[in-house]
């Protein structure tokens, strides 16, 4: 477990309170990037602060007020997720960097050049990132970020990147829940609620993604979802 004075504040507000917890930084960022940690080592202290510089202790009906619980874990796991999470400057730009490399990575593998058909190595998209003054923003996954980046660097790159289009199935018991998720994986070219509440819809995506998007609307349905990729035209 980290210790105090290694711990960073998460914090997170609702209706006029305010949630402060010490968390480390290396487990509460892989958990803000929607990994799996342990929350009771992700804890530098088992209690939650509305000041934790002043160690002020929020008050339990205030507490489960705003959670609906007191389980500490659950309230950590919520404020890292939802809240804000401090990173120190150093660390930030690290992670930053990572995540930078990241987005290169991946336009390199789903974007070529147009004009050659061939494509672009990563430190070539660094090298435009740079020189577009690119900001990267180190919790959003990579593959969110592609298309700003894309646009930003398309002055001085000539690139594109190879799409697909995915037919989706969901039943009603996760299609609320789901589209929420098609929204922030690609663009809904249709969508087709059916009278018993299940969903169809068609989904824009950068063909690299196409496995990352199998896998979280498997995730968020158990299972319960029919993809298929339209064929090219």
């Amino acid at each position: 477990m980290v210790t105090v004075e290694e711990a960073i504040i998460a914090k997170y507000s609702k209706e006029g309170r305010h949630f402060e917890i010490l968390v480390d930084p290396h487990l509460a960022y892989d958990l803000k990037e929607g990994r799996t940690v342990s929350l009771s080592r992700m804890l530098a202290s088992n209690v939650v602060f509305t000041d934790a510089r002043k160690a002020d202790k929020a008050s339990p009906s205030d507490i489960e007020k705003t959670f609906n619980t007191n389980d500490l874990e659950k309230i950590a796991e919520f404020i890292v997720k939802h809240g804000e999470v401090q990173l120190t400057t150093d660390f930030r730009r690290k992670k930053t960097e990572e995540k930078r490399k990241q987005v290169a990575s991946f336009i390199s593998r789903n974007a070529i050049n147009p004009q050659t058909r061939v494509p672009h190595p990563p430190e070539r998209i660094l090298a435009a990132m740079e020189s577009a003054r690119v900001n990267i923003d180190p919790f959003r996954p990579a593959e969110q970020q592609v298309d700003d980046v894309v646009k930003a660097i398309k002055s001085i790159l000539p690139i594109s990147i190879e799409e697909i289009v995915l037919s989706i199935e969901i039943p009603a018991k996760y299609s609320s829940r789901a589209y929420g998720l098609l929204k922030e994986l690609g663009t809904i070219q249709k969508d087709n609620w059916l009278s018993d509440g299940s969903l169809f819809a068609k989904l824009l995506i950068p063909a690299g993604l196409k496995e990352s998007v199998f896998r979280r609307l498997g995730a968020v349905t158990e299972g319960n979802v029919k993809v298929t990729e339209e064929p090219k035209r």
